[in-house]
């Protein structure tokens, strides 16, 4: 995971220089450990709270990175904060670094995917499909005790986030993209491909109904990825 961010703020740099500042870009590098920090707890402490009923009973296993367990959505909420507080502590437009970290996060999102094939986790429904996946049955849930091979649900988010990166970068690239656009592509797109890679996951923490949570924060963060892309564009057009 942390080389995942690692590249998305390497990434987020190059393409800062590029589209921005040439100037300002070094100030990604100088607070990339921070930035990297801060996604890596966010992740940890937003799974840990959904599966907290674990946790409060073994509180020490919070210190166990190694047997996974990192959500995107949290390391999105404190990237974010992250973000804002580095945007304003080195005067920069705050979407301007967004944008950026927006695609770093996409690819950084591909490659950290990856990691969840290591752990045997965040796999979908049983499959007999040619790229089916098998997980060991220590790591399967209950209700599926019986099957071998699930879909490999990981693969499938690692190759639409790779896309949305490819995308990204095109619409940062367009000289008339208002700043703030790539980073509601990006929230809007990956919570769309997020929605469905959860309606076949076995393995998701928390449910409201026939909901997963994921599906629920998916939602919302549509919703606000609508509303800003719509208030940036009424925005500019003054």
């Amino acid at each position: 995971m942390a080389f995942a961010v690692l590249v998305g703020c390497v990434m987020a740099f190059f393409l800062f220089r590029t589209f921005y500042s040439r100037e300002k870009a070094d100030v990604i590098i100088d607070y990339s450990p921070f930035i990297i920090f801060s996604g890596i707890i966010g992740a940890r402490l937003y799974y840990c709270l959904l599966n907290l009923d674990y946790y409060i009973h073994y509180p020490l296993e919070i210190f166990n990175l190694r047997q996974g367990g990192l959500s995107v959505h949290g390391m999105i909420f404190i990237g974010v904060c992250a973000i804002i507080f580095t945007a304003v502590r080195k005067k920069i437009e705050f979407w301007k670094l967004f944008d950026v970290f927006a695609c770093g996060a996409a690819i950084g999102q591909s490659i950290g995917r990856w990691g969840n094939f290591f752990n045997s986790e965040a796999f979908g429904l049983p499959t007999n499909l040619p790229w089916k996946l098998y997980i060991p049955i220590s790591h399967r849930p209950d209700s599926f005790i019986q099957y071998e091979y699930f879909h490999p649900t990981f693969l499938y988010e690692s190759i639409l986030d790779f896309l949305i990166f490819i995308l990204l970068v095109v619409i940062l690239s367009k000289k008339k993209t208002s700043p703030g656009v790539t980073a509601c592509a990006y929230l809007f797109l990956y919570s769309l491909v997020r929605i469905f890679i959860e309606a076949i996951r076995v393995d998701s923490a928390l449910d409201f109904g026939s909901l997963h949570v994921a599906q629920v924060v998916s939602v919302v963060l549509m919703i606000l990825a609508l509303f800003f892309y719509f208030l940036l564009n009424k925005k500019s057009a003054e």
